[in-house]
């Protein structure tokens, strides 16, 4: 239920060359009780190809570059999600590839001209960067003119008189809010749903029987303590016996999180549309389909477009681009090749 990491459209590649051009943390001390690091498969060969989208290759290297940031002992897991991310970022720029964005050779020089001058005031020898990284200033230009036409389609798009209304819609979104919340996940499947809705239901009978207990000549403030302490404790036993989810262990708990940036946007938007010990209706994700509890909710300040409108304009890409995604990825031919 988690969002993917804020990557930029440049790609993986250069998040990397970012991270590389930054100070150097100290070795990390393993202690003498952990397992030895687990061994990394070697890089694949330029020509393997992990998918097509529309006939335009995803080299299996990019995806390869893309889990090098991710410990070996989760990268097969991660597989399908960085290469998803990879389909995702081709059909996007396919997609403004059509509407013609112009993308200057000079703007593309310059921005490469930056990097290069970054690696040297890090003192760090391009060249061998590149080489380090697995990538081609070839492959790199076409990272940044991609990532040159997003930029541009955003600000196109993200004008003030749309931005300015996206942000008076959606402050919680802007202005700090953080919400508590436990779920049970299940895998999705045709009865999902139903399967959800019977753990809500057993949720809701045992809470009932808990209720039951508190003395009739109890006020209301007391019968709702009680009824909020009786549905979080059974709530959590049902993650516990259900959920697939690894906040499980923790009676499903997910701690604190921010209405934008966290979780995946179904899943944060059902959360917060709830009040505090209030159950959903089954909520469909990418990861599955979800119950979720509100446990608490903390409101933010009082927030300005104009002191928040980066944040403002980076959310609204974001939604742009599932918009984008959710009109023709569908529509897209896209072969995924067997891993060799």
């Amino acid at each position: 239920m988690f969002a993917r990491t804020r990557f930029a459209l440049v790609g993986c590649a250069l998040l990397l060359i970012a991270g590389l051009l930054t100070a150097q943390p100290a070795p990390i001390q393993l202690p003498k009780n952990d397992p030895p690091p687990q061994k990394i498969d070697p890089p694949p060969s330029r020509d393997a190809i992990a998918a097509r989208v529309n006939g335009q290759p995803i080299l299996e290297l990019a995806v390869y570059r893309g889990m090098s940031v991710v410990p070996p002992e989760r990268r097969a897991e991660t597989r399908k999600e960085v290469l998803n991310f990879l389909i995702d970022n081709t059909v996007v720029d396919q997609y403004l590839t059509q509407l013609k964005i112009p993308v200057e050779e000079k703007e593309i020089e310059e921005h490469l001209e930056r990097v290069k001058k970054e690696a040297v005031a890090q003192k760090k020898d391009f060249k061998q960067l590149m080489d380090s990284l697995m990538i081609t200033e070839t492959e790199l230009r076409t990272e940044l003119t991609s990532a040159l036409r997003w930029d541009k389609f955003i600000l196109q798009q993200g004008t003030d008189d749309k931005l300015k209304p996206y942000f008076q819609a959606n402050v919680e979104m802007f202005n700090g809010s953080m919400m508590q919340a436990r779920h049970v996940l299940i895998p999705a499947s045709a009865d999902a749903n139903a399967k959800i809705l019977a753990i809500k239901k057993k949720i809701d009978d045992e809470v009932s029987q808990a209720i039951a207990k508190v003395p009739a000549t109890a006020d209301a403030i007391t019968r709702e303590k009680e009824r909020a302490k009786a549905l979080e404790q059974v709530f959590s036993k049902a993650a516990v016996e259900y959920s697939t989810c690894p906040s499980k262990e923790k009676g499903g708990d997910l701690s604190y999180f921010p209405r934008v940036g966290k979780m995946v946007e179904p899943f944060a938007r059902a959360a917060y549309a709830l009040k505090p010990f209030q159950m959903s209706n089954p909520v469909t994700t990418e990861f599955g389909v979800h119950l979720i509890l509100s446990v608490d909710y903390k409101p933010g300040k009082e927030v300005k477009f104009e002191d928040v409108k980066p944040f403002v304009q980076e959310v609204y890409g974001e939604r742009l681009r599932e918009a984008v995604l959710s009109q023709y990825k569908e529509k897209a031919k896209i072969e995924i090749m067997p891993i060799k």
